[in-house]
């Protein structure tokens, strides 16, 4: 509806629990629902728990080899929490690292918490993985989180959560009607 009325193609991110991301028609219903709403797979990304990754390490690497080749794009949420490992990095089709919030909240005064960021950015950067910070509340977070190359992040700082109907000023200015972000 959105695009109907000029907005810009804005992609959607969806948290996959645990059990959702083990379902065994995940694959098939991934494809139904891009197939009923006509949107580009691009514009879908799923975001999966490292901890979620590290389960059947050969069936999850087919599902998300075969969800990456339809196009949807894949991220690894709370990246640096949990029990994960560096080598799905390179063995999985990852295309983004969030880093966690817990990370951010004390990035400005914890030297530890600065390290770790530090090190998830640059890691990412070094991995041609796109990166974001998650729970940026302060203008002083943020400038630190730009210093270290972050480029994208989300938290209160930016908005608080918003039903649709409340969203609207996200897309302000409208695009001219037939034009395509």
């Amino acid at each position: 509806a959105w695009q109907q009325e000029g907005r810009p193609l804005l992609p959607v991110s969806v948290n996959l629990s645990p059990r959702q991301f083990r379902q065994k028609n995940l694959v098939e219903t991934l494809r139904r629902v891009l197939a009923d709403t006509g949107q580009p797979a691009r514009l879908l990304e799923l975001e999966i728990t490292g901890t979620t990754l590290m389960h059947d390490i050969d069936e999850t690497q087919a599902r998300l080899e075969e969800i990456a080749a339809m196009g949807v794009r894949l991220s690894i949420d709370d990246f640096g929490t949990g029990y994960s490992s560096l080598s799905y990095l390179k063995r999985f089709p990852v295309h983004k690292l969030k880093v966690d919030q817990s990370f951010v909240r004390d990035l400005t005064v914890d030297p530890e918490d600065a390290a770790i960021a530090t090190a998830i950015v640059g890691l990412a950067r070094s991995l041609d993985l796109d990166i974001l910070a998650e729970g940026v509340e302060t203008r002083e977070q943020l400038d630190v989180l730009i210093g270290l190359g972050c480029e994208k992040f989300q938290g209160y700082l930016f908005s608080r959560p918003l039903p649709p109907a409340e969203a609207d000023g996200i897309f302000r200015p409208l695009l001219p009607p037939g034009s395509r972000a």
